[in-house]
């Protein structure tokens, strides 16, 4: 697959694009471009995090709410495992990322919830860097 989208120069730009947020690696970028057929599949980076399964729904029944909010089941797995193995990867590399896991931690979150947050982020993240055609900034650098 990684010798298809360098034989196509709108896919490795993609690829190039994607591999410059933090924690991505070029396993997710690949999957990334297949699974959303070089971003044309989803028009936000939204519908592409409920078809990961990384988005959070609530559940309720009526006027009340039943539950705490929680994921749907019926995924696309593998992706799911490639943003969560870029969310831990995120988490290590990038400042920005640990320290807003560290802060939701100790508001009381669940561990778990974070990381779910730091995939619907990565997925942002990506999404922004391909539709803008610039590598990805890390605005932590430029903050006063």
């Amino acid at each position: 697959m990684q010798e298809l989208i360098k034989l196509n120069p709108e896919l490795n730009r993609q690829n190039k694009l994607i591999q410059t947020v933090p924690g991505v690696g070029p396993q997710t970028a690949a999957y990334l471009i297949i699974s959303t057929k070089g971003f044309t599949s989803f028009s936000n980076w939204r519908k592409l995090a409920c078809y990961a399964g990384v988005a959070p729904f609530e559940y309720t029944s009526g006027s009340s709410v039943r539950g705490r909010t929680k994921v749907h089941s019926l995924a696309d797995k593998k992706l799911k495992t490639l943003l969560t193995m870029c969310a831990l990867n995120a988490k290590k590399a990038d400042k920005e990322i640990d320290l807003y896991y560290q802060k939701k931690v100790k508001e009381g979150k669940n561990p778990m919830l974070v990381i779910n947050s730091v995939r619907c982020k990565i997925l942002s993240r990506v999404f922004a860097t391909v539709n803008r055609g610039t590598p990805f900034v890390k605005t932590c650098n430029f903050a006063a």
